[in-house]
């Protein structure tokens, strides 16, 4: 067996092939490869990684993961918590390759989730008469369209069985009013 670097070592090696989702870098001593995703090549987002290296540059990288996958032996490397320059361990702790590993575990797909807005204001604005927000923070133009909040459906409901209710009562008070003038 190869003599394959320790967990968290950092060492400089020779980039063999860069692909659209990393590079995969050469390491000293043996004849393996180790990939670096384009995600852990710098600490700013990467949309390609060919911008940030090239076949034959020599990166200084740390071995953050080793795992075996269909028996083989697949190895992580890191460039954004290693010095480019002088090859100082940026993260000695290992802590952001700790929340980095914690982010991908607790992501979750909420797009199914239905989206509702839990604060509403319940205010009128003294600009324009729209309900729902302040007058600095008012975009109408004098003369312009007025905009305001959309009713929730319930809100719609109760206003129009108040409606309902107002016209019959305002109907029986009418009734009620000829009554007593004749």
């Amino acid at each position: 067996m190869e003599a394959l670097p320790e967990l968290y070592a950092i060492f400089q090696g020779e980039v063999a092939t860069v692909t659209e989702y990393g590079a995969f870098i050469k390491i000293p001593g043996c004849r393996k490869q180790g990939l670096v995703h384009k995600t852990h090549m710098s600490s700013c987002r990467v949309d390609k990684p060919s911008e940030i290296v090239d076949v034959g540059d020599k990166v200084w990288v740390k071995l953050i993961r080793k795992e075996m996958k269909d028996d083989k032996l697949k190895l992580s490397l890191s460039m954004k918590v290693v010095n480019q320059g002088t090859g100082k361990d940026l993260d000695p702790n290992n802590v952001s390759l700790d929340q980095d590993e914690r982010k991908k575990r607790m992501f979750r797909d909420y797009t199914s989730q239905k989206i509702t807005l839990e604060a509403v204001l319940n205010t009128v604005c003294k600009k324009c008469g729209c309900k729902g927000h302040f007058a600095k923070e008012c975009f109408v133009q004098p003369g312009g369209t007025k905009y305001s909040l959309i009713p929730e459906e319930e809100e719609e409901e109760v206003a129009a069985a108040g409606y309902e209710r107002d016209k019959k009562t305002s109907v029986a008070d009418d009734s009620s009013k000829k009554r007593k003038k004749v």
